[in-house]
């Protein structure tokens, strides 16, 4: 193991050569930065090597206490003498991928759930059973007699809404027992969309303005990391218990349900083209519903290949090109998901706020994202501000009370 004077060394030996790198090669790296980038890898990629490798190496049994306190035959007579672990392992790479995969099929199936599949499955099964629905032999009459047989084997609505709640922070009540809703996710999610999509424009804007700009405040890959890392690590905790197993059934569900729905006598019957075209009508023809089919089904999909970018540690690269050659997977994917859910006004995109208070006040009906319901205000109505009672203290209308200008 490394002693403090090795330790200190090594350090400062790192420093030199850097400080020497860079002095040597500075006429190359106003030409190119990108040159630059390269050589800050290398050298942080050989530190990481020699820590890691000081880290593999056991330590003694005492772990370096008798060196430190002066007793027995291995006593230190100078500080530098003694062990200096170099640190633990990084807080942020101790997220397992699958939990993250996990939650973003989840994601996938509330939106589904929220556009109303299943709803429209048990529908026209109940129409089936009632002889409602000119259905008799075919594979879709078939496949409605045997959707409900494994019932008592699967998970209810009610586990998947509890579910949905403990994971996402979606829906109301408080959830299964002794659980506790995500209610940050929303918000933690629409933020790095938001970031990810802001560091493209910028981008975007940097090549425009001038060709090749390799400016740092046109795009700071440092902001979508870490709005990135805080979503992965709410992720964390929240992910364990029946979710794995949950999502892989639920997900038979929803392609039972879609065989059923894109049968040939299912089609006929409502005389559609395609599974999602009896979705629509029987939410219209039964239901009475306000169509979202498109942008829900996309907040789905794109949702979820945001989830599983999270769930690869591309997130922890440090390298602008390399970082930015993989954030282009999902560029695409967080502009249209804030587009989508801007139009369903379950998000808004963000200009100037490019840092989320960790410790913040919720503005009242987003916190718990699609589901939020706007609070009541418990004052009287004639002491709300701009409503139609009487001016407080004065008997005068509300509409034709005094107008100050209150100095800011």
């Amino acid at each position: 193991m490394a002693t403090e004077q090795e330790y200190r060394d090594l350090y400062d030996r790192v420093a030199a050569l850097r400080q020497q790198v860079a002095s040597r090669l500075a006429n190359e790296l106003t030409v190119n930065p990108q040159l630059g980038d390269a050589l800050v890898k290398q050298l942080d990629d050989m530190l990481q090597n020699v820590e890691k490798s000081d880290q593999a190496k056991p330590a003694p049994p005492d772990g370096g206490l008798a060196q430190l306190t002066g007793l027995g035959p291995q006593a230190a007579q100078e500080l530098g003498a003694t062990r200096m672990p170099s640190g633990v392992e990084a807080y942020d790479e101790t997220v397992a991928s699958e939990r993250v995969h996990a939650v973003g099929d989840l994601y996938y199936l509330y939106q589904h759930e929220k556009i109303g599949v299943f709803k429209v499955v048990q529908k026209l099964q109940e129409l089936f059973q009632g002889g409602a629905l000119r259905l008799s032999d075919g594979p879709g009459a078939f496949g409605l007699y045997k959707f409900d047989r494994r019932d008592v084997l699967r998970y209810t609505r009610k586990d998947r809404m509890a579910a949905y709640r403990r994971i996402l922070g979606y829906g109301r009540g408080a959830g299964a027992a002794g659980s506790r809703p995500n209610t940050d996710f929303h918000t933690l999610f629409t933020h790095f969309n938001n970031q990810v999509a802001l560091f493209w424009r910028d981008k975007r804007i940097s090549d425009v303005i001038r060709m090749r700009a390799y400016d740092p405040s046109f795009g700071s890959i440092a902001i979508v990391r870490r709005a990135g890392l805080d979503l992965r690590n709410n992720l964390k905790f929240t992910s364990y218990g029946h979710l794995n197993v949950l999502r892989v059934e639920v997900m038979q569900l929803l392609d039972e349900a879609f065989r059923i729905l894109g049968s040939e006598d299912v089609k006929k019957l409502f005389g559609a083209d395609n599974a999602w075209d009896v979705v629509d009508e029987v939410l219209i023809r039964y239901f009475d519903q306000r169509l979202v089919t498109s942008p829900r089904q996309r907040m789905g999909v794109t949702g979820r290949q945001v989830m599983r970018w999270l769930a690869a540690p591309h997130i922890l690269e440090s390298t602008r090109a390399e970082f930015e050659t993989l954030l282009l997977e999902i560029a695409e994917s967080a502009e249209e998901w804030i587009t989508s859910a801007q139009s369903l006004g379950l998000a808004n995109r963000t200009e100037a706020e490019r840092v989320l208070p960790w410790d913040r006040h919720r503005p009242v009906g987003v916190a718990a994202g699609a589901d939020a319901v706007p609070r009541r205000s418990t004052r009287p109505a004639h002491s709300r501000r701009g409503g139609l009672g009487v001016y407080r203290g004065s008997g005068m209308p509300a509409d034709r009370r005094p107008r100050t200008r209150v100095p800011r």
